[in-house]
């Protein structure tokens, strides 16, 4: 199965190490699920050479494009930045670090006849445990305050229809909370969700940021601003 069109879109901080491979096994996979197809890379204001290698790529391959971010705008900024600049339908979307296999999107392809969004969820998850029990609070925070009812909403393996993005903004939550924000709302419209395991491997270079004191922390006071705002409506 293919569908029509497809964007692609990585999110990028620091991931000089990782995103020429992951971009080129995602080039590989693409003729094969999308008769038409784009790749977009999101550094978010990167200070080593991820930006330097994006904007090489793009321009070896024409289906490659690059949007660069100064300063850095955090994790739920580069996802708004990836939806706004993707121009097909369907948009998937996946971390820059190579933890996930980009081949396993023939498995979501099947579930686009029924579903508006498909969320991967992380099999015998790669990381330590230390961001293992943070993502465990966070989704019993989520649901407990909230009512999201997903198995693993912050796993960045997604493919969904653009307007599942597009109509429920603005959003105000950043970092961690965008996409619990969007989720919540789109579940509210009446958008359907499917739900689908995909594997999870170690990180070959680089090192994580999303768990830093400073984006944790802005994530709490966001998530508890959402909390309110939702209250409210």
């Amino acid at each position: 199965m293919k569908l029509n069109q497809l964007s692609v879109f990585f999110p990028a901080y620091n991931e000089g190490e990782n995103i020429e491979n992951t971009v080129r096994r995602a080039l590989k996979i693409l003729p094969l699920v999308a008769e038409k197809y784009e790749v977009i890379i999101v550094d978010d204001g990167s200070k080593d050479k991820t930006g330097e290698i994006a904007d090489w790529l793009a321009k070896e391959t024409r289906e490659v494009k690059v949007v660069h971010h100064w300063p850095n705008r955090g994790y739920g900024g580069a996802l708004k930045t990836g939806f706004k600049t993707a121009q097909y339908l369907w948009v998937a979307f996946t971390d820059a670090d190579g933890q996930f296999d980009f081949g396993e999107i023939k498995k979501f392809l099947p579930l686009t006849e029924d579903y508006d969004l498909i969320l991967g969820y992380r099999l015998n998850r790669a990381d330590s445990l230390t961001r293992k029990t943070g993502t465990f609070v966070w989704s019993f925070l989520a649901r407990l305050l909230l009512g999201l009812d997903v198995k693993d909403y912050s796993c960045g393996f997604k493919l969904v229809k653009k307007k599942t993005f597009e109509e429920v903004q603005p959003l105000i939550g950043e970092e961690k909370v965008t996409q619990i924000e969007w989720l919540i709302k789109a579940k509210k419209k009446g958008f359907k969700f499917a739900e689908i395991g995909v594997c999870h491997y170690p990180r070959e270079f680089g090192k994580q940021t999303g768990a830093s004191i400073k984006v944790v922390f802005k994530s709490i006071v966001d998530l508890f601003k959402l909390w309110w705002v939702l209250k409210k409506q």
